[in-house]
């Protein structure tokens, strides 16, 4: 068994960590010009989420079908003292996951960058994590205890990728 592995959390950008601040509570407005650069506002709790999961030994990444740039996402999430383990935007995902297949692949595929838990608010994305191989949770209305359920389903999500690791390392 690689004791390396580290379980990959991924999170969607639009509508699950940049939201409205008219429909869900949000981080602070950053500080001028920093608000006038980066529009987006942070759902509340975000850089306390992330960088929890990473002290809990999580790998965490942003994977989004948006095509802001991996340097604009970082330089965003810098401000909240926030580092990503890897960035998958709409730009990556064609070019290594579309790539020359003639059907259209879904506009994720966390399983191809073994992602072992991805966060979303779109149905059609977390209805396809059974038939292309990766477990989602669906983050829809505002809830105060999203933090807590996230770290719950990746923690049930690890401990049983931990046991499937084992067996099939023959240790079990």
């Amino acid at each position: 068994m690689n004791m390396e592995w580290k379980m990959r959390v991924s999170f969607d950008l639009d509508e699950v960590l940049f939201v409205s601040p008219k429909t869900h509570k949000t981080e602070p407005e950053l500080m001028f010009p920093l608000n006038k650069i980066f529009k987006e506002r942070l759902r509340l709790g975000t850089p306390e989420l992330i960088n929890k999961l990473q002290e809990l030994g999580y790998e965490v990444w942003i994977y989004t079908s948006s095509f802001r740039t991996e340097r604009y996402i970082k330089s965003l999430f810098r401000c909240y003292h926030v580092k990503f383990d890897g960035i998958v935007n709409g730009t990556r995902h064609l070019k290594e996951v579309q790539r020359g297949h003639k059907d259209t692949l879904p506009q994720k595929l966390p399983s191809r960058y073994h992602i072992s838990l991805h966060i979303d608010d779109e149905a059609i994305v977390c209805t396809m994590g059974g038939q292309f191989g990766y477990n989602v949770y669906q983050l829809e209305a505002e809830d105060d205890e999203w933090k807590e359920k996230i770290i719950e389903r990746a923690a049930v999500i690890r401990k049983r990728e931990s046991l499937q690791n084992m067996d099939e390392g023959g240790l079990v």
